[in-house]
């Protein structure tokens, strides 16, 4: 169906917070539209072949922050949600002499797989887990929770009230961890815990993930507590990352899938010009081509920049909202490409092209927290790292759905990469040097890499704004620091999910609680706009 006709609400964007968006206002009894610029649903989280007869996730790669509400709710199961749950989370392979860090999932196996690089870092190893995971059970049931808006009624200085007290009835040392996490760099954190590189690179990169930062920028301790509070193997595997069969587009399409069979209408191919707004409200949406369609409410899973200064007439935003979009920092930093491959990665500290348990995790080439940091510098001086960091998964050694029978896909995601290059430079012109060098750095832990590529998928921070609308190729639609988190995502007075314009929602990772492939924002949103219909503050069509 694609008529015209009124509906109670238009989702712009078909990412997976905007289907989860859709599927909770369709099962309030909701009439919903869903308007997709390209040609398929998906958003950053799709499968798509990029070489005859391979397939792969495009930008998102793996799965480990999918709200397992979201998945209960939704039914995502029953329309395709498939976990193939790995067996070893992380490698880091070994230059000179040693056989890397391979950390294994079985929780007996850990310490004595650190001993091998260090036994200090063993010895500490249990405590540092459990106290970054204390944190993460006080961060964690604030996901799915609207965050008080700063400024607020006696409901929002009620919010924040029982937040504190909640805090205030924590273990000191919980209090304490909570802030260094917040405040200070990963850097200082790991340097406080651990002495061996490869350990400190492991949970240093994951706070630079999308992160445009250094390891010891103060507050990026944050995206590492960010990166490890999922729990889509199960309770109590928090921080697992695994994949999905058919890639990270099975999720989107289980999501549409849902969606569908609770009445959705979902549209591709319809880009969204302006949102139509008649006396402070919207009330529907204007396509690129011309057409006008009508709706109650609209909510927006784009950038919150590409929404409220693109999509938006600036007349029916005050100053101080749009000085606040203006300056809305995105950059991760990142670059992403696809790989077709003949034989798997023979690692000179791992030798073999047969199916390994290294091959099958999350591969890292992080191998200190200095080399992150200098990756960083160099991108800030001319662009782009000479010697990035980067993970490579191969989801093929477990989907055989993905590539042809004794071949392989694989993902590599690079950091870092400065959006806005220096001296007027283009990433058009230097995407292929990037690719390159991200393959030689590759290439110098397995030797035959490089060979082994039988074609390849390119994704520059700027293909990233362009195709997908991730503005300055950030994958999290804004940075997740302390000033764009909680009660400040994206602006102070407007953590709600609402926006100064009555009846324009955002329900994409523009808001709380931010990236990745979580389901929040558009579970959250839905809540909140369910309560807006059903307290009649929106009005009938």
């Amino acid at each position: 169906m694609n008529d015209n006709s009124n509906y109670d609400v238009i989702v712009i964007g078909a990412g997976h917070n905007g289907l989860t968006c859709a599927g909770y206002l369709a099962m309030a009894g909701l009439k919903v539209k869903v308007l997709e610029r390209r040609h398929v649903v998906g958003g950053a989280a799709v499968t798509e072949e990029f070489h005859p007869g391979f397939r792969n996730s495009t930008l998102s790669w793996v799965v480990g922050l999918l709200e397992r509400q979201v998945i209960r709710d939704l039914e995502l199961e029953k329309y395709g949600y498939e976990i193939l749950e790995r067996d070893y989370g992380f490698f880091l392979p070994a230059l000179n002499g040693g056989r890397g860090f391979l950390m294994p999932r079985d929780e007996s196996k850990i310490k004595p797989t650190i001993a091998e690089l260090s036994e200090k870092d063993a010895e500490v190893y249990e405590e540092f887990h459990q106290r970054l995971h204390a944190c993460v059970e006080v961060v964690k049931p604030l996901l799915l929770k609207t965050p008080p808006n700063l400024g607020g009624g006696l409901t929002d200085m009620l919010k924040t009230a029982l937040l504190g007290n909640s805090i205030r009835k924590l273990p000191l040392q919980t209090q304490s961890d909570l802030i260094d996490l917040f405040t200070r760099s990963a850097g200082d954190y790991l340097d406080r815990w651990f002495e061996n590189d490869l350990l400190k690179g492991l949970y240093g990169m994951q706070s630079m993930v999308g992160n445009f930062v250094s390891p010891y920028a103060a507050g990026s301790a944050y995206v590492l507590l960010h990166h490890v509070w999922g729990d889509t193997a199960g309770e109590g595997k928090s921080g697992h990352l695994d994949y999905v069969r058919g890639g990270m587009g099975a999720i989107t399409q289980a999501m549409a899938r849902s969606a569908e069979a609770k009445g959705v209408d979902i549209q591709v191919n319809a880009p969204v010009a302006r949102v139509l707004i008649d006396d402070g409200r919207a009330f529907g949406v204007m396509l690129e081509d011309g057409t006008c369609i009508k709706a109650r409410t609209v909510a927006g899973n784009v950038n919150p920049k590409l929404l409220y200064l693109n999509m938006v007439d600036p007349g029916y935003l005050d100053a101080a909202f749009l000085e606040r979009l203006r300056s809305w920092r995105c950059k991760s930093g990142s670059f992403r490409m696809n790989v077709a491959l003949s034989e798997l990665p023979d690692f000179t500290c791992r030798p073999g092209t047969e199916v390994q348990g290294h091959h099958t995790c999350s591969i890292l080439i992080a191998p200190s927290l200095r080399y992150g940091e200098q990756a960083y510098f160099d991108a800030r001086t001319r662009g782009w790292a000479s010697k990035p960091l980067v993970i490579m998964t191969i989801p093929s050694t477990m989907d055989d759905s993905l590539a042809p029978p004794g071949q392989h896909v694989a993902a590599l995601f690079g950091q870092h990469y400065d959006p806005d290059l220096p001296d007027g430079g283009n990433w058009d012109d230097l995407k292929e040097t990037v690719a390159d060098s991200i393959i030689d750095t590759v290439n110098s832990y397995a030797p035959n890499f490089r060979s082994s590529i039988l074609g390849r998928q390119l994704n520059s921070p700027l293909d990233m704004e362009r195709e997908f609308g991730l503005v300055g190729g950030d994958i999290f639609h804004g940075a997740l620091s302390a000033d764009q988190l909680f009660s400040l995502r994206p602006a102070a007075g407007y953590a709600d999910y609402r926006s100064p314009v009555k009846n324009l929602y955002l329900c994409g990772a523009g808001a709380h609680p931010g990236g990745g492939v979580t389901g929040a924002p558009g579970h959250n949103a839905a809540r909140e706009m369910i309560r807006d219909f059903r307290q009649k503050r929106v009005a009938a069509r």
